[in-house]
């Protein structure tokens, strides 16, 4: 393998409009999920690609930009709800753009989807402008959209008020369920939650798949006046990358995978593992946040408590220190900042929190460094909660509703009835203390009752008219490196550049040498040599 050095690193870059609590409060939770927090996944029907109008008899939607604040451009676009009916029911998406800083030398557009599922690119892309390459923020205008279901895009609602939907979950353990008790009530909130879905969004979920996403960013390329895209997507972005590359491989100028998952084993599964495995069981995150967990211990340890605050001198002592907070915090939830912690609801934060290794400029609370403070808070917390009621966090229950949209539609799982407590025990038993997290995560789709005629899940080969390359972090909590390794061997023309380091996602963890070999695929189309491996920027705990 070649080891090349690190260049210089992207700069900072500018934020939406409107900097106000509220809005701080917004960003933190859509950090959570840009990086990459993934809700369950569930059994639906696909049907062949060639059965969706060719996009060429689709209107090409008009787009009439607007500024709207910080140096960025917004507009809508009118697309088709059904591709089967280009000129039938259409939906409006929101777009933004920052233009190119070098017109004169402006190649085009880049396309940026950030993840989640259901993220709003509108909200992402000023968020994380800052950590993509300075030149290609020269060469390109970046364009991000909220994707059909999520943010201001047809947005999948559910529920007639915000409070209908907290009073439903309010019942449901944060994280995930332990004991018959919460496992039951878990399994019954979600199934009514599904067919609250059903009932306010009858003709919008079946059209919810990331194919059918992909099938707009093609309009929008078109809008944008492009022959052929560009792209960089984020953890499940680069599976809506993928998704595109194989619908219209003659269309792919370049495309960046960031931290993808195993494309079979996302959709489908092997074999009847659709029927006996969940998605993200399948995938291994429970195997990689595991894993990752140990590092972090480790790591904390070994850093001290000057630079990690949860530091019990050595590795072993580190992990049973962590081991031990949990159980303390099974018989006894305790009060943080107003906030109430039980030990799945702690292990759900930590959980988040490995995704950033260090600071993202702009980005609130992240870091190892301050997941460590946020552990010995825990570790000190005397308070009790003044009720035994856990409070609801943002992103993951506040409203599952547009994320599981779309993960129901596109992947494969066992149906209700499964047993999913005995996935939850396997789960333990393989990965650890945040084995049963990833299982329940999964158990939410188990009653969706929409299905996607047109959803995508293969063959992943399809030759591009140009070759994709996959970038991943060895030390990936949410999508394993093992996934963006079989991504990258999936699909017919790929190379897969390897980052030496921790965190969810090369573009959130910065790596100097990374973003000069995607610098110079995304304008040049020169890919690194096979074997590159690279180093991030700063290892964790380093200031």
């Amino acid at each position: 393998m070649t080891r090349t050095s690190p260049p210089t690193g992207p700069a900072a870059g500018p934020r939406r409009p409107r900097a106000s609590r509220t809005a701080n409060r917004r960003k933190a939770a859509a950090w959570r999920v840009v990086a990459g927090a993934a809700a369950a996944t569930v059994l639906a029907a696909a049907c062949p690609a060639t059965a969706v109008a060719a996009p060429e008899t689709v209107p090409v939607p008009r787009l009439a930009w607007a500024a709207c604040a910080d140096g960025f451009e917004c507009a809508t676009a009118r697309v088709p709800l059904d591709h089967h009916d280009p000129r039938g029911a259409g939906i409006d998406l929101a777009v933004i753009r920052h233009p190119a800083q070098d017109r004169a030398h402006r190649i085009g557009s880049l396309f940026y989807n950030p993840g989640g599922p259901a993220v709003a690119g509108t909200v992402a892309l000023p968020m994380m402008l800052g950590q993509f390459p300075e030149e290609v923020r020269r060469r390109f205008d970046i364009v991000s959209f909220d994707p059909r279901g999520t943010g201001s895009s047809a947005p999948v609602r559910c529920f007639d008020s915000p409070a209908d939907e907290l009073a439903l979950l309010a019942g449901t353990a944060t994280g995930y369920p332990e004991g018959t008790g919460q496992q039951n009530a878990w399994a019954d909130a979600y199934q009514r939650l599904a067919r609250q879905c059903a009932a306010h969004n009858p003709d919008l979920l079946p059209h919810i798949s990331t194919a059918n996403v992909a099938r707009d960013m093609d309009l929008l390329r078109r809008a944008v006046g492009d022959r052929q895209l560009s792209y960089l997507g984020t953890s499940y972005g680069s599976y809506l990358g993928a998704t595109y590359a194989n619908l219209f491989p003659g269309r792919v100028r370049a495309m960046v995978l960031d931290s993808a998952p195993d494309p079979v084993a996302w959709s489908t599964g092997h074999g009847d593992q659709a029927t006996t495995t969940g998605g993200l069981l399948r995938n291994g995150s429970d195997v990689a946040a595991g894993r990752i967990l140990d590092a972090f211990l480790d790591q904390c340890a070994q850093a001290g408590p000057q630079a990690c605050a949860f530091s019990a001198g050595t590795a072993t002592v580190t992990r049973a220190r962590y081991g031990e907070l949990l159980q303390r915090l099974r018989a006894r939830p305790v009060a943080v900042n107003g906030t109430t912690y039980t030990a799945s609801s702690a292990l759900e934060a930590t959980i988040l929190s490995l995704y950033a290794a260090n600071h993202v400029p702009n980005i609130p609370d992240t870091g190892w460094s301050r997941l460590g403070a946020k552990l010995q808070d825990l570790w000190a917390a005397t308070e009790t909660p003044a009720t035994p009621t856990t409070p609801l966090p943002p992103v993951l229950h506040q409203s599952p509703d547009q994320a599981l949209a779309v993960v129901c539609s596109d992947s494969a799982d066992p149906p209700a009835g499964a047993d999913y407590p005995a996935l939850a025990a396997s789960a333990l038993a393989r990965s650890g203390a945040v084995g049963p997290y990833f299982a329940w995560a999964d158990e939410r789709c188990a009653d969706w009752p929409a299905q996607d005629r047109d959803r995508y899940d293969g063959p992943w080969n399809h030759p591009t008219a140009r070759p994709i390359l996959v970038v991943a972090n060895t030390g990936d909590p949410a999508m394993p490196y093992e996934g963006s390794r079989t991504m990258a061997r999936s699909l017919a023309r790929a190379r897969l550049l390897t980052v030496d380091g921790y965190g969810h996602t090369v573009l959130a963890n910065a790596s100097d040498c990374a973003a000069e070999h995607e610098t110079r695929y995304l304008i040049d189309g020169i890919l690194p040599a096979p074997g590159t491996v690279c180093a991030p920027t700063k290892p964790p705990f380093s200031g």
